[in-house]
């Protein structure tokens, strides 16, 4: 497969000499009309590629911090439809856009009209955390269509041939999940997590980003280290919705100083 425009993007990162850094923005958390402003921040401030995740009510993946983003979203009536349409109105920006969600809405949307809605606003690549690597043709094959990145998540728990597996079919990048459980802030990440990035990173075809649980400047510096960078997702969500704009260049800023 040809390398997607978010894998290139990324790569031009690691060769520039910095680490990257993907944060995750909940669409509609105060209302969809901040949605383009907050993408164009994180765009200044220095981010790689920013994750937009679509609200949803039984988000399995997600901790407290971003369901209840989600919940403030949905009372707004933020949809996978509007989101998109938002996302269209800014369809020049250069940096890639990713699009989490699960896969009931994709379902109600139309799993073909879902994927060629992504490349008419400029979106790159999507993240489904509820659809295995069995079963992941339902989207796969429409996404390959239209050249967009599916972005595979590989757990601490994975089996060893399974994270063979999803790493010889990754693409854009490797979603390294270092944390057993939901997502949200953690204090300390467990020793084997630094076995299990270099592991991932051994002829990984992508770079290979570490996530859940990263949200301290400290954390994204030593996680990068052993990765190629970080998802970080909580924390920023917590800093928009509390105004905390400094916060995230901050977080932003240890991916190039690492």
């Amino acid at each position: 497969m040809t390398k997607s425009y978010l894998e290139k993007h990324l790569n031009q990162v690691l060769e520039a000499g910095n680490k990257i850094f993907v944060p995750y923005i909940m669409a509609g958390d105060g209302g969809l009309d901040q949605l383009n402003e907050q993408i164009d921040f994180l765009r200044e401030a220095g981010a790689s590629a920013i994750e937009v995740g679509i609200p949803f009510s039984d988000p399995v993946a997600d901790g407290d911090t971003i369901q209840q983003a989600g919940i403030r979203a949905l009372r707004e009536h933020v949809s996978l439809t509007a989101v998109l349409e938002t996302l269209n109105q800014n369809k020049d920006r250069e940096i890639p856009i990713l699009l989490m969600t699960y896969m009931n809405p994709v379902v109600q949307y139309g799993v073909k009209a879902f994927a060629r809605a992504l490349t008419e606003a400029n979106v790159s690549g999507v993240i489904v955390p509820d659809v295995p690597m069995e079963e992941e043709a339902v989207i796969t094959d429409a996404l390959k269509e239209e050249e967009l990145a599916f972005i595979r998540l590989v757990a601490l728990t994975s089996p060893k041939a399974r994270r063979e597996a999803l790493k010889q079919r990754a693409e854009g990048f490797l979603y390294a999940v270092t944390v057993t459980g939901t997502t949200g802030e953690r204090a300390v990440h467990k020793d084997e997590v630094q076995a299990f990035l270099t592991e991932l990173k051994e002829g990984a075809p992508v770079p290979v980003l570490a996530g859940f649980g990263v949200s301290t400047p400290d954390q994204v510096k030593k996680l990068s280290q052993f990765g190629d960078g970080v998802i970080v997702g909580s924390r920023i969500v917590k800093a928009f919705h509390e105004n905390d704009r400094p916060v995230i260049k901050t977080l932003i800023a240890a991916a190039f100083n690492s």
